[in-house]
Protein backbone atom coordinates (compact mmCIF):
# COMPACT_ATOMS: atom_id res chain seq x y z
CA UNK A 1 0.00 0.00 0.00
CA UNK A 2 1.50 2.89 -1.50
CA UNK A 3 1.50 5.69 1.59
CA UNK A 4 1.90 9.94 1.42
CA UNK A 5 4.89 11.25 3.02
CA UNK A 6 4.16 14.38 5.27
CA UNK A 7 7.23 15.83 6.26
CA UNK A 8 6.02 18.40 8.52
CA UNK A 9 7.30 19.20 12.23
CA UNK A 10 4.45 18.50 13.96
CA UNK A 11 5.88 19.82 17.21
CA UNK A 12 6.94 23.26 16.02
CA UNK A 13 3.48 23.45 14.57
CA UNK A 14 2.11 22.89 17.53
CA UNK A 15 4.34 24.92 19.73
CA UNK A 16 3.50 27.90 17.57
CA UNK A 17 -0.61 27.39 17.34
CA UNK A 18 0.17 26.84 21.52
CA UNK A 19 2.09 30.25 21.74
CA UNK A 20 -0.32 31.63 19.40
CA UNK A 21 -3.00 30.78 22.12
CA UNK A 22 -1.42 31.81 24.94
CA UNK A 23 -1.72 35.53 23.26
CA UNK A 24 -4.76 35.42 22.38
CA UNK A 25 -5.82 34.53 25.96
CA UNK A 26 -3.69 37.34 27.61
CA UNK A 27 -5.35 39.87 25.10
CA UNK A 28 -8.91 38.59 26.09
CA UNK A 29 -7.83 39.22 29.76
CA UNK A 30 -7.41 42.67 29.38
CA UNK A 31 -11.41 43.28 28.65
CA UNK A 32 -14.27 42.73 30.65
CA UNK A 33 -17.51 40.83 29.20
CA UNK A 34 -20.65 41.21 29.57
CA UNK A 35 -21.37 37.66 29.50
CA UNK A 36 -23.44 37.97 26.39
CA UNK A 37 -22.18 34.67 24.75
CA UNK A 38 -22.28 32.26 27.76
CA UNK A 39 -25.52 30.13 27.91
CA UNK A 40 -28.38 30.38 29.67
CA UNK A 41 -27.70 28.08 32.09
CA UNK A 42 -24.29 29.92 33.14
CA UNK A 43 -26.07 33.54 33.15
CA UNK A 44 -28.24 32.44 35.50
CA UNK A 45 -25.76 31.54 38.11
CA UNK A 46 -24.37 34.72 37.62
CA UNK A 47 -23.68 37.56 35.31
CA UNK A 48 -19.95 38.41 36.19
CA UNK A 49 -16.48 39.24 34.39
CA UNK A 50 -15.42 36.63 32.89
CA UNK A 51 -11.87 35.64 31.99
CA UNK A 52 -11.10 34.84 29.44
CA UNK A 53 -14.10 34.33 28.31
CA UNK A 54 -14.22 30.62 28.32
CA UNK A 55 -16.65 28.13 29.81
CA UNK A 56 -17.99 24.51 29.00
CA UNK A 57 -17.62 23.81 25.09
CA UNK A 58 -15.53 26.99 24.67
CA UNK A 59 -11.71 26.06 25.58
CA UNK A 60 -8.91 28.63 23.99
CA UNK A 61 -6.62 25.23 24.09
CA UNK A 62 -9.00 22.82 22.94
CA UNK A 63 -10.36 24.93 20.00
CA UNK A 64 -6.85 25.56 18.93
CA UNK A 65 -5.97 21.88 19.17
CA UNK A 66 -9.05 21.07 17.11
CA UNK A 67 -7.97 23.65 14.71
CA UNK A 68 -4.60 21.95 13.88
CA UNK A 69 -6.58 18.85 13.37
CA UNK A 70 -8.39 21.23 10.31
CA UNK A 71 -11.86 21.79 12.21
CA UNK A 72 -12.89 25.40 13.62
CA UNK A 73 -15.41 25.14 16.28
CA UNK A 74 -17.12 28.24 14.82
CA UNK A 75 -20.10 28.19 17.44
CA UNK A 76 -17.92 28.04 20.24
CA UNK A 77 -19.53 24.86 21.35
CA UNK A 78 -17.03 22.33 21.35
CA UNK A 79 -16.86 19.65 23.99
CA UNK A 80 -13.95 17.77 24.64
CA UNK A 81 -15.20 14.08 26.01
CA UNK A 82 -12.30 11.95 27.93
CA UNK A 83 -14.72 11.04 31.21
CA UNK A 84 -18.37 10.07 31.92
CA UNK A 85 -18.85 13.56 33.58
CA UNK A 86 -17.77 15.25 30.18
CA UNK A 87 -20.49 13.75 29.12
CA UNK A 88 -23.22 15.33 31.63
CA UNK A 89 -21.64 18.75 30.99
CA UNK A 90 -22.28 18.58 27.38
CA UNK A 91 -25.59 17.45 27.90
CA UNK A 92 -25.22 14.09 26.84
CA UNK A 93 -26.51 10.95 28.64
CA UNK A 94 -23.57 8.21 29.02
CA UNK A 95 -24.48 4.14 28.10
CA UNK A 96 -25.35 2.42 30.29
CA UNK A 97 -24.04 -0.59 29.80
CA UNK A 98 -20.60 -0.65 27.99
CA UNK A 99 -21.11 -3.40 25.26
CA UNK A 100 -18.50 -4.82 22.82
CA UNK A 101 -18.65 -3.23 19.05
CA UNK A 102 -18.31 -5.72 16.26
CA UNK A 103 -16.71 -4.02 13.14
CA UNK A 104 -18.21 -3.85 9.53
CA UNK A 105 -16.39 -5.83 7.20
CA UNK A 106 -12.77 -4.49 5.65
CA UNK A 107 -14.61 -3.96 2.42
CA UNK A 108 -16.96 -1.02 4.22
CA UNK A 109 -13.65 1.03 5.16
CA UNK A 110 -11.41 1.75 2.35
CA UNK A 111 -7.86 2.94 2.89
CA UNK A 112 -6.71 5.90 0.58
CA UNK A 113 -4.15 4.98 -2.39
CA UNK A 114 -6.25 1.89 -2.64
CA UNK A 115 -7.50 0.64 -6.14
CA UNK A 116 -11.32 1.52 -3.98
CA UNK A 117 -10.29 4.62 -2.62
CA UNK A 118 -8.12 7.47 -4.77
CA UNK A 119 -6.28 10.07 -2.54
CA UNK A 120 -7.58 12.55 -4.13
CA UNK A 121 -11.57 11.20 -3.80
CA UNK A 122 -10.53 11.40 0.32
CA UNK A 123 -9.01 14.72 0.57
CA UNK A 124 -11.77 16.25 -1.63
CA UNK A 125 -14.71 14.55 1.18
CA UNK A 126 -12.05 15.05 3.75
CA UNK A 127 -11.92 18.35 3.57
CA UNK A 128 -15.44 18.93 3.03
CA UNK A 129 -15.89 17.21 6.33
CA UNK A 130 -14.05 18.93 8.03
CA UNK A 131 -15.63 22.03 7.35
CA UNK A 132 -18.88 21.11 7.63
CA UNK A 133 -18.14 20.32 10.90
CA UNK A 134 -17.36 23.65 11.67
CA UNK A 135 -20.39 24.95 11.29
CA UNK A 136 -21.96 22.64 13.64
CA UNK A 137 -23.60 23.76 16.23
CA UNK A 138 -22.13 21.52 18.44
CA UNK A 139 -19.11 19.27 18.19
CA UNK A 140 -18.51 16.14 20.62
CA UNK A 141 -14.76 14.61 20.89
CA UNK A 142 -14.50 11.55 22.62
CA UNK A 143 -11.09 11.03 23.42
CA UNK A 144 -9.19 8.07 24.72
CA UNK A 145 -6.77 5.10 23.98
CA UNK A 146 -7.63 2.52 21.28
CA UNK A 147 -8.52 -0.78 23.27
CA UNK A 148 -5.95 -2.65 24.75
CA UNK A 149 -3.47 0.04 23.32
CA UNK A 150 -1.80 3.51 24.45
CA UNK A 151 -2.71 4.60 20.90
CA UNK A 152 -4.41 7.73 21.37
CA UNK A 153 -7.72 8.51 19.35
CA UNK A 154 -9.90 11.68 19.09
CA UNK A 155 -13.41 11.54 17.28
CA UNK A 156 -15.02 14.79 16.08
CA UNK A 157 -18.37 14.65 15.77
CA UNK A 158 -21.73 16.43 15.37
CA UNK A 159 -23.64 13.42 16.99
CA UNK A 160 -24.83 13.60 19.94
CA UNK A 161 -26.11 9.72 19.61
CA UNK A 162 -22.73 8.41 18.50
CA UNK A 163 -20.28 10.19 20.88
CA UNK A 164 -21.42 8.53 24.19
CA UNK A 165 -21.45 5.13 22.53
CA UNK A 166 -17.72 5.90 20.83
CA UNK A 167 -16.61 6.91 24.31
CA UNK A 168 -17.43 3.92 25.76
CA UNK A 169 -15.71 2.25 23.06
CA UNK A 170 -12.41 3.51 23.70
CA UNK A 171 -10.47 3.01 27.09
CA UNK A 172 -9.60 5.71 29.49
CA UNK A 173 -6.49 7.30 28.45
CA UNK A 174 -4.24 8.66 31.36
CA UNK A 175 -4.95 12.37 32.28
CA UNK A 176 -3.51 14.63 29.16
CA UNK A 177 -3.57 18.66 27.87
CA UNK A 178 -5.07 18.85 24.66
CA UNK A 179 -2.86 17.63 22.16
CA UNK A 180 -3.15 15.99 18.04
CA UNK A 181 -3.97 12.27 18.55
CA UNK A 182 -2.46 9.67 16.50
CA UNK A 183 -5.63 8.66 14.72
CA UNK A 184 -8.37 11.00 14.54
CA UNK A 185 -11.88 10.23 13.06
CA UNK A 186 -14.05 12.93 11.34
CA UNK A 187 -17.90 11.40 11.69
CA UNK A 188 -20.43 13.76 10.23
CA UNK A 189 -24.15 12.97 10.88
CA UNK A 190 -26.90 14.42 8.95
CA UNK A 191 -25.71 14.83 5.29
CA UNK A 192 -27.58 12.76 2.11
CA UNK A 193 -24.07 12.26 1.07
CA UNK A 194 -22.70 8.41 2.15
CA UNK A 195 -18.99 8.30 2.52
CA UNK A 196 -16.07 5.93 4.43
CA UNK A 197 -12.78 5.54 4.25
CA UNK A 198 -9.07 6.08 6.08
CA UNK A 199 -5.56 7.85 5.58
CA UNK A 200 -2.74 6.64 6.79
CA UNK A 201 0.33 9.54 6.39
CA UNK A 202 3.89 9.10 7.56
CA UNK A 203 4.69 12.84 9.10
CA UNK A 204 8.27 13.74 11.09
CA UNK A 205 7.82 15.19 15.00
CA UNK A 206 10.85 17.29 16.23
CA UNK A 207 11.79 15.36 19.44
CA UNK A 208 13.60 17.33 22.50
CA UNK A 209 17.30 17.59 21.17
CA UNK A 210 15.54 18.65 17.65
CA UNK A 211 16.35 16.06 15.37
CA UNK A 212 13.29 14.60 13.87
CA UNK A 213 11.25 11.32 14.13
CA UNK A 214 9.36 9.63 12.36
CA UNK A 215 5.66 8.23 12.78
CA UNK A 216 2.49 7.39 11.23
CA UNK A 217 -0.85 9.42 11.56
CA UNK A 218 -3.86 8.17 10.93
CA UNK A 219 -7.38 9.49 9.68
CA UNK A 220 -10.84 8.43 9.34
CA UNK A 221 -13.72 9.97 7.69
CA UNK A 222 -17.51 8.72 8.02
CA UNK A 223 -20.76 10.99 6.60
CA UNK A 224 -24.38 9.89 6.35
CA UNK A 225 -27.45 10.72 7.15
CA UNK A 226 -27.19 8.12 10.38
CA UNK A 227 -23.87 6.92 9.66
CA UNK A 228 -22.85 3.82 11.06
CA UNK A 229 -20.94 3.15 14.24
CA UNK A 230 -19.56 -0.27 13.39
CA UNK A 231 -18.41 1.50 10.17
CA UNK A 232 -16.57 3.78 12.42
CA UNK A 233 -15.26 0.67 14.57
CA UNK A 234 -14.09 -0.61 11.27
CA UNK A 235 -11.70 2.45 10.69
CA UNK A 236 -10.19 3.14 14.04
CA UNK A 237 -9.01 -0.89 13.84
CA UNK A 238 -7.92 -0.45 10.04
CA UNK A 239 -5.55 2.65 10.97
CA UNK A 240 -4.41 0.59 14.55
CA UNK A 241 -3.20 -2.04 12.43
CA UNK A 242 -1.51 0.17 9.61
CA UNK A 243 0.16 2.53 12.21
CA UNK A 244 1.55 -0.48 13.85
CA UNK A 245 2.54 -2.09 10.87
CA UNK A 246 4.15 0.80 9.68
CA UNK A 247 6.05 1.27 12.69
CA UNK A 248 6.93 -2.45 12.33
CA UNK A 249 8.38 -1.54 9.24
CA UNK A 250 10.29 1.45 10.32
CA UNK A 251 11.76 -0.84 13.78
CA UNK A 252 13.20 -3.29 11.09
CA UNK A 253 15.03 -0.84 9.04
CA UNK A 254 16.58 0.75 11.68
CA UNK A 255 17.70 -2.66 13.36
CA UNK A 256 18.89 -3.32 9.59
CA UNK A 257 20.80 0.15 9.48
CA UNK A 258 22.28 -0.90 12.54
CA UNK A 259 23.42 -4.32 11.66
CA UNK A 260 25.01 -2.98 8.54
CA UNK A 261 26.54 0.20 10.45
CA UNK A 262 28.84 -2.51 12.94
CA UNK A 263 29.60 -4.99 9.84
Amino acid sequence: MQRSLLLVSRRTLEASTKQDARLVVNAVRCFASDGSGLPESLKRIATSEVFPNEYPGQNYAFNWCLNGDGVTPLKKASFRITKELDLKIAGLVPVAKKAAIKAAPASKMPEAGSDALTFEAFDEVSQRTKDLLSLSEKLYCPEGDFPTTRTGVRVITNSATLAPQLMGYLERAPKRDPDSQPITAYVLEGTDEEFAGYAIEEVEDEADDGSLIAKSVAAVVVVGKKPDIKVIVAGLEASQKGLEADEAERAAKRAAEAENAEA
